[in-house]
């Protein structure tokens, strides 16, 4: 007998960043190449047309892995049997939006869509906030899913981690698959921070090759004053010269984070970032999503513990933590958790 098909929810289907992910998860590109996919696309009413493009396109493709492509507007529909969501749809900050207001619109989505999947989803279900900002909405999905434990939620930060391998990788003249344990701490924002200090290429050590480069001063300032800004700073960038932002390659990194929570990552690829329900790790209050160093073994995501912390590191990663406390709290203030 044929396995069951994996369904996958994905929210704002229609969006751009829906849109990417659609065809490469029909390919076998996240789950593998074995494995069937039913996708259920659920948007809000103004999106399901697009949605409902996008659906008569994986058609078309006659992807042999794809099962079947359901499009709603139903949150319970939408969410029934799922076995992986991706919740990538929120409400994006305008001009003039204060982040409280930010939070308030996002907790109006995250909140119901929590609720509806623990009403509806499989037992199994694992559940990755994409959409911004993403560990707060993280949060509030969870605190909304009574009954579901707190470590099937995950909030994207491979991206960030990606993006700090491809930097380290140009500037070391070295291939990105040589590169490990790079490690992004904390809140998927401007405060996040993209640590080196464990990371190797090639079994080479970074701040050896850094400071071969770049002298020991030399390296210290390269990462404080073009490594770290520019690796948080980076989806502004790339708004500021596509006129857009990051599409393809926050497509690309919910594909990674997916495969390695649900497949396993292979021990010599070393550990990954991921943002997940905190329970104390490294001082970070629980309850708060936050990034760690994580390996997986396809029952979920681990944090990997007994890392040694240098005060600037700790600095670092207690300014990013405040950001999640205070975005914590701003929720807490509307009533919402």
């Amino acid at each position: 007998m044929a396995p069951t098909p994996t369904t996958i929810t994905i929210t704002g289907a229609g969006g751009q960043i829906g849109y990417a992910l659609l065809f490469r998860i029909a390919a076998g590109d996240m789950l593998g190449p074995d494995r069937t996919v039913r996708l259920r696309l659920l948007e809000i009413p103004q999106g399901v047309r697009s949605a409902e493009g996008a659906a008569l396109e994986l058609q078309d493709c006659a992807f042999p892995l794809l099962r079947s492509v359901d499009v709603t507007d139903d949150p319970g529909r939408g969410f029934d049997g799922a076995d992986v969501a991706l919740l990538v749809g929120a409400r994006p900050r305008t001009a003039g939006m204060e982040r409280a207001d930010l939070l308030a619109a996002n907790a109006g989505i995250f909140g119901p869509q929590g609720e509806a999947i623990a009403a509806h989803a499989a037992d199994g279900i694992q559940v990755v906030t994409i959409g911004n900002p993403a560990n707060t909405n993280a949060l509030i999905a969870q605190a909304s899913a009574a009954g579901i434990p707190p470590e099937r939620f995950t909030a994207l930060m491979r991206l960030d981690h990606n993006r700090a391998v491809g930097h380290l990788a140009e500037a070391l003249d070295a291939g990105a698959d040589g590169i490990r344990d790079v490690t992004i701490w904390g809140n998927h924002s401007a405060t996040q921070f993209p640590d080196v200090s464990h990371a190797t290429a090639d079994g080479t050590p970074v701040m050896a090759l850094l400071a071969e480069r770049l002298g020991p001063d030399g390296a210290a300032q390269w990462l404080d004053d073009e490594f770290v800004p520019r690796v948080a700073k980076r989806g502004a960038e790339i708004i500021e010269v596509r006129g857009s932002s990051s599409v393809a390659s926050a497509a690309n990194a919910t594909i990674d984070h997916v495969r390695d929570l649900v497949l396993g990552r292979p021990a010599e690829a070393g550990w990954t970032s991921a943002a997940l329900v905190s329970q104390g790790e490294y001082g970070v209050p629980e309850g708060l999503v936050c990034s760690y160093p994580v390996t997986s073994d396809g029952t979920g995501y681990r944090v990997v513990e007994g890392l040694e912390l240098d005060g600037r590191a700790r600095a670092r990663i207690d300014a990013s933590v405040a950001e999640l406390v205070a975005e914590r709290d701003a929720v807490r203030a509307l009533g919402i958790l």
